[in-house]
This record gives C-alpha cells, structure tokens and sequence, in this order.
C-alpha cells in the first residue's frame, strides 16, 4: 500500500526560494526535487533546513508536515542556518547596495517588531558614510558639533586631545598631595610631560586618518576600532568593534568608550611618581616611563563601556624603570 503524501518546503542551498512539495517516501520526495531544481539524482540527497541533519528513510516518515528540506546536488554540503548566515556575510561586501534595497523593500511590508527592527538595524549599518570626511559630504554625522569642525577627522582628533589634556590636568592637580620639599621637582616634570605632549599634538595623530601610519597602531585604514578589554583577558569576549566615521549615532556611541589605563592612573601610576620624586635620593626619575603609562598606548587599551572594569587591577608600576642612570659628562682637558 502507498504511503500517503505529505507536503514539504523544498529548497537548493545556493537559493532561498522554496517550493511545495508532496511525497509519500524520501526517494520519492528526491526524485521530485531534482526534476524541480533540475538536479542529477545520482549523488542527491536532502537534509533538514536548520542544522543539516541528512534524511533517512526512517526519519524522514517521522517529520512532521511542512518541515523545511534542502536538497543537495553532488559535492553539496549545507551546515544549517549558518549556510544562509554566511551567503548573507558574502553578500554585505559584494552586493552592499542590493542588500540595502531588498531590506528596504521587506521592511515596507513587514509586520513583526523583531523583523522590523532586524531589518531597520541592517539598513541603518550598511548606509554607513564611512570613507565620507568632509562635512559638506556628510552633513547628518556633525549634527549637534560645533561649526569650527569641518571634517570627521579633526572632531575625532579634538575628542582625544581633550582626553589626554583631562589626564594632564589630573597628574597636575596631584601636586597638593606631594610632600613639600619634592613639588619643584614634581612641577619640573609636569612640565617635561606637558612639552612632550604638545610635541605629539595631544596625540591626537591616532584618530586622524590623514596620518596612516601613526593612527594604524590604534585602527586599521577604514577607522574600525576594537574593543580591546577587559584587561586581564586575551580579548573582548563580545567582540565589540565599532567605525566612529560612519554616522553621528555611532560617533555618539564612541564618546562612551574608555581609554582604560591597564595600570590606573589614581590608584598606582601618579601616586608613584609623586613618591618617587620625594625618595630619590639624588636619582634621576624616569620621568618618560611615567608619560608611557599615563599618555599611550603602552598603558592604555580602548575598551567598550560595558567591558570597563571599575575594580582594582592591581596592578603596579615597574620598580627597576622608575629610576634610570643620570648621563655623564666628560670635560675635555
């Protein structure tokens, strides 16, 4: 007797059209796909759309009705949903504009909250700006800033000068809590610190695209940035990245970051230079292992807001570089 007919959703894996299709068997059911997809029956098979199990006869009279299939060709493979994932991935750098216009058009007719905002957020990112500089070419993004800033690159360079000159005025303010008889000495190497900063123009380079090879130590040419926290991990567990060029809501978003000093600032940096300009003892301090560690890279990690530890590190600066070797001068007799 004939097993009776049951209709499936049937698709190839290199398409996301689906067809109807009913069958009493697996064979049968094959047989049909591959005359619809015009596919060689020898070598086909057909497994389950979200995790690519391959069908058996036995477990294809266990699905239930209306189970979506995918049919395979020879030399087919087909991982699961991540298969349709990683076409849609393909898809974003090959095909931008096109993917754009046909979320756009789903959106149109879309009636489901998530969906809607699936696709609204899949608009939203691949519309971003990115090799956009000027503002007369990007007017959206300098909404809210002042008018002096005509290009992404010089708002982004202020933002991180204004951070460094915060951190300069910290290790400045810090000299009430020197012991007296060492503030000279303190305020002398605020003000090496202070030259050498205005020297790297607030190190502001690192965020300005127009000097590649400084700001790559940070971001790559495109102006991505990484999340690099929490500290005492390989990295970001989130993998939180984010393009601050791209539009004015991620440029928003960027202001949350921190620059994460690995070893702190306030809890271990400035006051070992304050103690170390006190106990020298005719040592020369090392003044420019400071700067590493309050003003660069060496000390500081970008990590996104919600990957900012607020507790201790721990962490505490390295004795043999506090002092160095005072240079000797030889008279010529």
């Amino acid at each position: 007797m004939a097993e009776p007919l049951r209709p499936f959703r049937l698709r190839g894996c290199s398409g996301p059209q689906k067809f109807g299709v009913a069958a009493g068997s697996l064979r049968g059911l094959l047989r049909k796909g591959c005359r619809l997809l015009q596919l060689p029956l020898a070598g086909s098979r057909l497994c389950l759309y979200e995790d690519g199990t391959e069908l058996t006869e036995s477990y294809f009279r266990a699905l239930p009705p209306q189970t979506e299939l995918v049919l395979l060709g020879p030399g087919e493979s087909w991982r699961g949903c991540a298969s349709d994932i990683e076409r849609l991935l393909a898809a974003f750098c090959s095909q931008q504009d096109a993917v754009v216009e046909a979320a756009r058009r789903l959106l149109t007719d879309e009636r489901a909250p998530r969906r809607q905002k699936l696709l609204a957020d899949l608009i939203h990112n691949l519309s971003e700006n990115i090799l956009a500089d000027d503002k007369e070419d990007d007017k959206k993004w300098f909404e809210g800033l002042e008018s002096r800033f005509k290009n992404k690159s010089s708002y982004l360079r202020h933002s991180c000068e204004s951070r460094m000159r915060g951190y300069m005025r910290e290790v400045s303010g810090f000299i009430s809590n020197v012991h007296p008889a060492a503030r000279e000495s303190y305020r002398e190497i605020i003000d090496l610190m202070a030259d050498k900063l205005k020297s790297v123009k607030y190190n502001g380079c690192y965020f300005d695209r127009r000097e590649e090879e400084e700001a790559a130590r940070l971001c790559t040419a495109e102006g991505w940035f990484s999340c690099q926290g929490p500290f005492d991990k390989d990295n970001c567990p989130c993998k939180h990245s984010i393009n601050p060029y791209s539009n004015r809501e991620s440029r928003i978003l960027f202001s949350t970051w921190n620059l994460d000093h690995i070893i702190e600032k306030k809890r271990a940096v400035v006051p070992e230079l304050a103690e170390a300009v006190k106990t020298r003892d005719g040592r020369e301090v090392n003044w420019e292992y400071f700067y590493q560690l309050l003003f660069t890279l060496d000390n500081l990690k970008l990590v996104h807001i919600a990957c900012h530890k607020k507790t201790n590190h721990n962490l505490s600066c390295d004795r043999t570089r506090i002092y160095r070797k005072r240079k000797q001068t030889h008279e010529i007799s």
